[in-house]
């Protein structure tokens, strides 16, 4: 298949993908409002929805590799792309994020996102949205699940480097629950922006836990050590050589 052919591909796909958000939205929301169950279904059916239809339009498979955590857990995940929290919330019971602020605004993605328990922080502000995250997940207490956060805040490309921000460290001490790493590969095949995606197969992987009981900063230096080195490992399974993208 030739590049035109692939992006224009592509395009069908993310529209499909966007359309199928606003009618599964639909459909399921009724049930969400009366019981979060309901939300959760949706969310779950959504994201495997999109890794089938990945696989069939575009040639681009999906593989969850480790032990999926299904109790209480800290998730720390490489986050290079929209697919990686696909994977991720296809296979977790009970999946819940620390998230932008702004998100809450997006239509869909911000109602359904608060009521699976999502934690919404202001991120231009980091004194604040440490605070911020403590408190949203005390209150989140009563609301079990997998708290899935991004150390490094943002969607980072293959290649590129980007700090890991201490407010991670500091969830893992006031919950006292094992962290489990995350790494991915999944930006090789969907970049962070733009419409072009590529076949292959993408992977996120579960890592062995971080037991508590760390201080923040040996936690911090074992989690960016375990994950960065992890996500190289997948990336060149994938085929990527530093400096081609």
């Amino acid at each position: 298949m030739t590049y035109a052919a692939r992006w224009l591909m592509s395009l069908l796909f993310v529209v499909q993908m966007y359309a199928m958000m606003a009618l599964m939205a639909l459909y399921f929301t009724p049930w969400a409002i009366v019981d979060r169950r309901g939300a959760f279904a949706g969310v779950h059916t959504y994201c495997r929805w999109v890794r089938f239809t990945a696989r069939v339009m575009l040639g681009l498979r999906s593989e969850v590799r480790g032990t999926v955590p299904t109790g209480e857990a800290l998730i720390a995940s490489k986050h290079q792309s929209f697919f990686d929290i696909i994977m991720i919330v296809s296979e977790t019971p009970r999946p819940k994020f620390i998230m932008k602020k702004e998100l809450t605004w997006a239509p869909i993605l911000g109602w359904y996102g608060l009521r699976i328990g999502c934690v919404p922080v202001d991120r231009g502000k980091r004194g604040q949205a440490i605070q911020q995250m403590m408190d949203g997940v005390a209150k989140g207490k009563l609301q079990p699940g997998q708290l899935i956060i991004y150390p490094q805040g943002t969607r980072v490309a293959p290649g590129a480097t980007r700090s890991y921000k201490v407010g991670t460290g500091i969830l893992y001490q006031q919950l006292g629950q094992p962290c489990i790493p995350a790494a991915t590969n999944v930006g090789v095949f969907w970049p962070r922006t733009g419409i072009y995606r590529k076949p292959g197969l993408a992977v996120v992987e579960f890592l062995p836990e971080i037991a508590p009981g760390l201080t923040v900063e040996p936690f911090m230096a074992e989690l960016e050590r375990v994950i960065e080195s992890a996500s190289d490992r997948l990336m060149a399974e994938a085929g990527y050589v530093a400096g081609s993208a």
